[in-house]
Formats: C-alpha cells, sequence, structure tokens
C-alpha cells in the first residue's frame, strides 16, 4: 500500500524500528525514539544496499518520491546513487 502523508504522520514510535514501505525500494523508517527517516533499499552490482534520503518531514513524501526517481535514474546509467551522494557531499566543501 501506498504512503500518504496523514499515514506518515500517524506511525508512532515502538520498542524497535519498524518500517512502512511506499514502493520501489523507498520506505520511513520510525525509530524508538520518534524520528522518521526516509531509506531507500536497491540493488547495485548484485549487492542490496540502502541510504538515507532525509527526516520526515523535512522531506516530505513527495521530495522522498522525487528522490528515489533521481536515484533511479543513476542506477539505469550504472552509477551508485549513495556513491554519487558522497561525491556530492565532496565537492560542496
Amino acid at each position: 500500500m501506498k504512503l500518504t502523508k496523514s499515514l506518515c504522520n500517524k506511525f508512532e514510535p515502538k520498542d524497535k524500528p519498524y518500517k512502512k514501505f511506499d514502493g520501489g525500494g523507498l520506505y520511513l523508517e520510525i525509530r524508538p525514539n520518534g524520528k522518521k527517516l526516509w531509506r531507500l533499499k536497491y540493488r547495485f552490482l548484485g549487492k542490496e544496499k540502502r541510504f538515507s534520503l532525509g527526516e520526515y518531514p523535512v522531506v516530505t513524501l513527495a521530495m522522498a518520491r522525487e528522490k528515489r526517481l533521481d536515484s533511479k535514474r543513476l542506477l539505469d546509467q550504472n552509477i551508485d546513487p549513495s556513491k554519487a551522494k558522497q561525491e556530492n557531499l565532496l565537492q560542496a566543501k
């Protein structure tokens, strides 16, 4: 089931972190301290990988979905989105 803004707001922390998936590898991780983090799960060169897209609600559902599309575009070009993100952060310094 696709996530909605109201669903994202309703998720409450539990004793252990848990995930709510949106589709295409995108999910919201809800931590015991109440933080909600967008993460993307993907495969690159046969290995499962994941990386953070930002904290909810600073990064909205729409923004997270757009970042997922950007990451999928990089994967189509055989570029690891996690490495590309790291390189962009290094260049910004």
